[in-house]
């Protein structure tokens, strides 16, 4: 057997395989034999079928069934010898010419190749949000701890910040929603003086369009309307009072404390403005690295300019799609992944370049983290590591798993090497800033 390459271009080649009956036909022979001890074959007793009525019968598929399994060894041998970086599989040319009558063959197959590049970090012009908890925040968060933790007081009249009860009605728009809200998620100030000085059995008409501080999410709870029906109800709606409530605030006391934080983790308003910071915190900072995450890839797609085997691509998209797909279906699919591959190609250059792919034991130790994480919710804190390893062990074993801890893992050491080694612009805001920088502007 006889392989070889021909380049085309520095993105496709194409591999000519060569086989002989040699190559084969041993193989061939002692399944042969191995098929004619087990036959069974009316008028033969079994073992002495002729050596012939066995090869007319399976030689055909058993030679084609062996060419085949010889020509992926072959090709993947080669392949990793080679150390050839492939788009793709290999893709068959014209195999339907092929005569499989024939002791010899000839089998070529179109490969598409990785291109070669460099990464350039200093180009890149990404800005890394440091997101702070401002003392506003703050203390915001703090009342509402406290009217989480309160108590409801009944009344007579409607106040403003009040919580009522009752029901949104309307036979228009088949509306008939039991609710309570309070007060200060009502978006227009005069819905507000409406129902400021109403009592229970009273209603009032609203219009039902931009109702509600928190918009369409608002309206499908509190109206009980569909997803599509939110996004363009514009009626009038009766709101019928059923009961009226004052959130009496819960004392800043050392029980409040212990109750949420755990015993004497908090002793003070001071140390609990503190926590709150803290806590916030790190809840921002997952959302600052993925906005800088997001920013770096597309930066990166950018900036990091290579040639793709297109056309290759497009075939082999073709070729290996489910349910038959049209040349232009196929354009349009490609058209739809081709990012993605591009920073796919950018990513394993980065992480190959800068030994960042985890190794079994980094990854133990992560997937352990994130069962710690996991039993701490449901309040195993500190696991034994006797019985922390069983359940690691059997999350690692599962190929998904294992694939999908995996990626984690290199997406953290690579977000850990892009702060480190990119031209990051580092800026301070807090979060309504992050909000409109990030996504508003």
């Amino acid at each position: 057997m006889n392989i070889t390459r021909k380049d085309i271009d520095s993105l496709n080649a194409i591999l000519t395989v060569q086989i002989s009956e040699e190559d084969y036909a041993g193989t061939v022979d002692r399944i042969l034999k191995d098929y004619r001890k087990t036959a069974n074959v009316p008028g033969f007793r079994k073992g002495h079928v002729p050596m012939g009525m066995i090869k007319k019968q399976y030689g055909q598929s058993v030679m084609l069934d062996e060419v085949n399994k010889l020509v992926q060894k072959s090709l993947n041998d080669y392949l990793t010898e080679e150390k050839l970086e492939l788009l793709g599989q290999p893709l068959p040319v014209n195999q339907e010419n092929i005569d499989w009558n024939s002791k010899d063959f000839t089998l070529e197959f179109e490969l598409g190749l990785a291109p070669k590049f460099d990464v350039d970090l200093d180009k890149l012009d990404v800005t890394h949000y440091n997101i702070v908890v401002s003392d506003e925040m703050a203390e915001k968060q703090v009342e509402h701890i406290r009217k989480q933790y309160g108590k409801l007081v009944a009344k007579d009249q409607v106040e403003e910040g009040d919580e009522i009860t009752g029901s949104f009605e309307s036979e228009e728009a088949d509306i008939d929603q039991e609710a309570t809200i309070s007060l200060d998620e009502f978006k227009r100030k005069g819905d507000i003086t409406k129902l400021v000085g109403k009592k229970v059995g009273d209603s009032v008409t609203l219009k039902t369009k931009n109702l509600f501080k928190d918009g369409k999410s608002a309206a499908i709870r509190y109206l009980g309307v569909s997803d599509e029906i939110a996004d363009t109800l514009d009626t009038d709606v009766t709101f019928v009072i059923d009961e009226i409530n004052t959130r009496e605030l819960a004392a800043l006391d050392q029980d409040l404390f212990d109750k949420i934080f755990g015993k004497d983790v908090v002793k003070s308003e001071e140390e609990l403005i503190e926590k709150i910071k803290e806590d916030g915190q790190k809840q921002f900072a997952q959302q600052s690295d993925q906005k800088l995450l997001d920013d770096v890839v597309e930066g990166l797609i950018e900036n990091t300019k290579f040639d793709l085997p297109e056309e290759f691509l497009q075939r082999w998209i073709q070729a290996n799609a489910e349910d038959k797909m049209t040349d232009e279906e196929a354009v349009e699919e490609f058209n739809r992944s081709e990012k993605g591959l591009r920073y796919q190609l950018i990513e394993g250059y980065l992480t190959r370049e800068n030994k960042l792919s985890p190794d079994f034991e980094e990854l133990k130790e992560f997937a352990g983290e994130m069962v710690k994480m996991q039993m701490a919710q449901f309040g195993q804190t500190n696991p034994k590591k006797e019985d922390l390893d069983p359940i690691v062990m059997r999350i690692l074993s599962n190929e998904e798993e294992l694939q999908r801890i995996h990626q984690q893992l290199v997406t953290k050491k690579l977000l850990d090497f892009f702060k480190e080694k990119a031209n990051l612009k580092v800026k301070e805001v807090n979060f309504e800033e992050f909000v409109k920088e990030a996504y508003e502007a």
